[in-house]
């Protein structure tokens, strides 16, 4: 989870992320033509992505691409709405229990 929060962490990832889902898969070479970073910038952040286990690559000719890995998102996703669950009955209860129920 700490890889997963570090890596969306940072809104180039983040709009990074954005457009792979958007294209369904890209080259650092065109995700660098629509944000405003640099190509050598963007490769950084696809391995941040990677090893976090966000993105993808593979090798096509002298280019890699990248897809969303949408399985590891969900993990996280669904982490969260437990902790908010757990959070949510924690204030029920004091919300009871400041009202003298």
């Amino acid at each position: 989870m700490a890889e997963v929060f570090a890596a969306l962490a940072d809104p180039t990832r983040r709009r990074i992320l954005d457009a792979l889902a958007a294209h369904g898969e890209a080259t650092a070479t065109v995700l660098a033509a629509e944000l405003p970073v640099s190509r050598q910038a963007i490769v950084k952040h696809l391995g941040v992505l990677d090893r976090a286990g966000l993105v993808a690559g593979h090798r096509e000719g002298r280019e890699a691409r990248y897809r969303v890995i949408p399985e590891r998102l969900g993990v996280t996703a669904r982490w969260m709405d437990g902790l908010a669950a757990a959070w949510d009955s924690r204030l029920s209860t004091i919300k009871r229990l400041a009202e003298g129920e």
